[in-house]
């Protein structure tokens, strides 16, 4: 991917810098809030299915130090970004360029204490495709639902954990992969207002668990119930998150 291609985009209210392409697909707010989202102790290991240019890992990386960081991602200049933004940021990250569904095999060997996936979003059947090839690739994705959660099963230490950011309207698909693979959910709705629907969930799972399902209050992005003015209106415990790379609290 060429430089003048290329962004060098602030996160964590520039405490991070990462390259990320001008017109492909771009992380934003969902990656912070996953990373957030994701309670791993010093010294864990994390796999990141489908990493980007790893956002998620360091985002989480810049808040628990000493993560041993493992990223698998199928299109080789997201990969070479990754690579590109570990060395940038002293990280220490393992990128693999490989289909989530294809695994090497001494990495299906390892176990992790976390994983955490920003699976695509978009259902094809729905939605225009975008013309950048890289962008439609990352937006609607060719491999299944059921196989990140498989993998994810599959690559989890007994009793580690699964984090998960997906579309509030599709919670449903979400959760029927779920079933008899990971439990002891626990669903957090994300809505932009206290008056509107939420938009995104973050679910938490449980390997070797089964204790049902907790619906929890849904995180509010912003005061009030409309936008007010050209600034930002994040709720203090978001800004939180967003700008100073707090850790999402599971209540």
């Amino acid at each position: 991917m060429k430089r003048d291609h290329l962004t060098r985009d602030a996160f964590l209210g520039g405490r991070l810098h990462l390259w990320q392409p001008q017109n492909g697909f771009r992380a934003g707010i969902d990656s912070v809030l996953l990373a957030a989202a994701v309670t791993a102790l010093e010294g864990q290991s994390v796999l990141d299915l489908g990493c980007g240019v790893g956002a998620v890992s360091f985002c989480l990386a810049t808040r628990v130090r000493s993560l041993s960081l493992t990223g698998i991602e199928r299109q080789s200049a997201y990969a070479e970004l990754a690579r590109r933004n570990a060395r940038d940021l002293n990280f220490s990250m393992d990128v693999i360029g490989a289909d989530i569904a294809n695994l090497p095999q001494n990495l299906q060997r390892q176990k992790f204490d976390h994983v955490i996936a920003n699976p695509p979003y978009f259902d094809p059947r729905t939605r225009k495709a975008s013309k950048n090839t890289e962008r439609e690739a990352a937006l609607s994705g060719q491999t299944p639902l059921d196989v990140w959660i498989e993998i994810a099963m599959q690559q989890l230490v007994p009793k580690g954990h699964f984090f998960v950011i997906y579309p509030a309207a599709r919670l449903s698909e979400l959760l029927n992969a779920l079933k008899g693979r990971l439990g002891t959910l626990a669903v957090l709705p994300i809505a932009a207002r206290s008056n509107q629907a939420a938009r995104l969930v973050l679910v938490r799972a449980r390997k070797d668990t089964d204790r049902g399902l907790r619906l929890l209050s849904p995180l509010i992005l912003h005061t009030g119930t409309r936008h007010m003015k050209d600034a930002e209106s994040y709720r203090p415990e978001v800004n939180c998150i967003l700008r100073e790379g707090s850790e999402l609290t599971w209540h």
